[in-house]
């Protein structure tokens, strides 16, 4: 399947270089090399190959490539040095899209500046409004594949289930073994799977990195060094509760969810917030890559611990709030008090399960899917 970010993409290399980042296998190669069959010579070489790494690191592909995919070029030392020189130097017409399985701000480099030569796009997993967009079917369908399968492309669009959980399992180890050993010691693993599998059974909950050191027999700190690595592969995603004052919601605990639906240890209400929580992430970072908007994604919760699953945020201001529920139409009177308080904000009701949407005061009782199906990305 053609990923949506595709056309966006392809306009901004005749403009500047891109960088794409986004988790391991939710296609970032496949779209490359999309991309590259409407290029005249175009390469796509990755860092993790021995003749590719070659071929980087002397700069011998065809000066008549009309795209050069490095991939993987983080890992390379010195990196941003090395790219302001390959991008300043390049022949008229050649394009450089570089890709990585991990976030490009994450690796302490050279001081060189990139400043005003790229564009940044992330690459998410299929949400609902994508499937919908690209293959015709109704947002109902999409969630529960989603919910079921997972996002990522392989097990989303596997014949079977089986093979999705196959996949899931060898994806898991491999992140570990092999993308987690580049930030932390070989020593440190066995505690880092054990600190995931315990984040699979929480999503949805607030997360005390205190508690969960004492049950790791590890220091607080350490735990957050570990989060801190997650999220930089892509593997999960912290929530923050908002608050006009930046420094109170820094200090309140997070909410974790996973980029990878699929591996939610949970009931059927776990894995569907966290199916709305990639959908609104994806959501956000969209408005970031495309238009520059200082979107956030964040939670509410007060001081008697009343709270609302989501607030899409722009400028410490919020621009809507999304609460989910499986089955229960009934409107939260915290969201509804939320949604008096800020007018100019929309307020929805997802339900997974609705026999018929409706308007109740100031909050949308909606049908997930179809709202999930709507969004921008």
């Amino acid at each position: 399947m053609e990923r949506a970010l595709t056309p966006l993409i392809n306009a901004d290399l005749s403009r500047k270089m891109v960088f794409l980042s986004g988790p391991r296998q939710a296609g970032k190669t496949t779209l490359a090399r999309t991309l590259a069959q409407n290029r005249a010579d175009a390469q796509v070489l990755n860092w993790d190959i021995v003749a590719d790494r070659r071929v980087i690191l002397d700069q011998s592909w065809s000066p008549a490539a009309r795209l050069v995919v490095p991939d993987e070029l983080h890992k390379m030392k010195n990196w941003k040095g090395w790219l302001k020189g390959v991008f300043d130097g390049r022949p008229n017409g050649q394009a450089l899209l570089v890709t990585g399985s991990a976030r490009l701000d994450t690796f302490p480099q050279s001081g060189e500046s990139l400043a005003g030569r790229y564009f940044s796009w992330r690459l998410h997993p299929i949400t609902v409004n994508e499937w919908v967009t690209t293959s015709g079917a109704t947002p109902e369908a999409a969630l529960a594949r989603l919910i079921e399968r997972g996002g990522f492309p392989e097990p989303f669009l596997a014949d079977r289930p089986e093979d999705a959980q196959r996949w899931r399992q060898l994806y898991l180890e491999g992140m570990i073994r092999d993308d987690i050993l580049e930030f932390s010691r070989v020593g440190e693993l066995r505690a880092m799977r054990v600190f995931v599998d315990m984040l699979r059974s929480r999503v949805g909950s607030t997360l005390s990195l205190a508690s969960l050191a004492r049950d790791l027999q590890v220091s607080p700190t350490t735990l957050g060094r570990y989060l801190e690595i997650l999220e930089a592969l892509f593997i999960v995603f912290t929530v923050r509760p908002f608050h006009r004052n930046i420094a109170r919601a820094l200090l309140k605990e997070p909410k974790v969810y996973f980029y990878d639906t699929g591996l939610v240890q949970g009931d059927e209400g776990a894995r569907f917030e966290n199916a709305c929580a990639t959908a609104l992430l994806r959501h956000a970072h969209f408005l970031q890559d495309s238009a520059g908007r200082a979107v956030s994604l964040n939670y509410i919760r007060d001081k008697e611990g009343r709270e609302i699953d989501f607030a899409l945020c722009e400028n410490d201001e919020p621009l809507g709030f999304a609460e989910c529920k499986l089955s229960d139409p009934a409107v939260p009177p915290f969201l509804a008090a939320v949604a008096a308080r800020f007018p100019n904000a929309g307020a929805s009701l997802l339900v997974r399960h609705l026999r018929q949407p409706e308007q109740r005061g100031r909050v949308q009782v909606e049908r997930a899917a179809d709202w999930l199906a709507r969004l921008s990305a």
